[in-house]
């Protein structure tokens, strides 16, 4: 496939129980997810909870990830933040070894005019050693990026190739999917409707269930761009529940519970995240054994 299409998963961040990043089950969280057969990794979105991660715990995790996947398969940073000239400066002091892009969400909680993220991501693409995977997610930012803003960026900056869309505005999407450049890549945000997604265009997703099912959800996927949704659809209907569970008591904690299942990682997290509770955590269990 080409570059960027089908499953990236952004990873969780492992901890210890007492906190502390946890590298072995980081490193057998990639191979996990690698020996599922997905086509990319994104290393410290929010997901990873990056928002609780220090500088300094961010660049060991971004350098001990690439070690561990050593180029295998590709490898995306998430790095964003809501001051641009900070942003800017932590992308230009950046170690892109074993990186092939980065991926950063629009600017959070000061709500910026459609021009205030143009100027936020020109500065990112002029800056950028690597391609820009823009990323709209209003139900944590706060402010949208419309269609016709993401498609002035994917003209006016050939370094920005794609955005990773959780709007779940099927209005916007079809804005972006008519009239956004050939080869500007919409991938899907929204593990729920990235089927859906793809059959209007998309090339794929950046998926939070990816992390505990690897395999079931990279194969739904590739047959989705492979144009055969009638077999996808059996694999879609049968991780529906599952799915609904990942973000019932909120993300990563859903995810997380589902790796500490399966024996991978722990189900730690920082505050003011918290573990699912046992009868969430009971039926993922259920869900777990059930998926296809």
């Amino acid at each position: 496939m080409n570059k960027f299409h089908g499953t990236g998963v952004a990873m969780i961040t492992p901890f210890q129980a007492d906190g502390q990043v946890d590298y072995d089950a980081l490193q057998k969280l990639i191979g996990h997810l690698i020996d599922g057969g997905v086509e990319y990794l994104v290393s410290l979105g929010t997901t990873g909870e990056s928002a609780t991660l220090s500088k300094e715990e961010k660049k060991q995790v971004f350098a001990f990830t690439a070690r561990a996947v050593n180029k295998r398969v590709l490898l995306v940073a998430g790095i964003a933040g809501n001051n641009t000239l900070e942003t800017v400066a932590e992308i230009q002091a950046f170690d892109t070894t074993g990186y092939d892009a980065i991926l950063s969400a629009s600017p959070h909680y000061n709500k910026p005019t459609q021009e205030g993220i143009y100027q936020h991501y020109k500065a990112i693409a002029e800056a950028a050693p690597l391609p820009v995977i823009l990323y709209n997610v209003p139900s944590r930012t706060g402010t949208s990026v419309s269609a016709q803003t993401t498609v002035r960026l994917a003209n006016d900056f050939k370094n920005i190739i794609g955005i990773k869309e959780a709007s779940g505005n099927f209005e916007l999407l079809n804005q972006l999917m008519r009239d956004k450049p050939e080869d500007f890549l919409v991938i899907s945000g929204d593990d729920p409707i990235s089927l859906q997604m793809i059959a209007m265009g998309g090339v794929g997703v950046i998926s939070v269930v990816g992390n505990a099912l690897p395999k079931q959800f990279s194969s739904m996927i590739r047959k989705c761009l492979a144009g055969d949704f009638k077999e996808a659809q059996a694999s879609h209907y049968s991780m529906i529940e599952f799915t609904r569970l990942m973000f019932a008591e909120g993300s990563p904690a859903g995810v997380k519970s589902a790796l500490k299942t399966l024996g991978v990682c722990g189900d730690t997290l920082r505050l003011p995240l918290l573990p699912v509770s046992a009868d969430a955590a009971e039926q993922i269990k259920e869900q777990l054994a059930v998926v296809k």
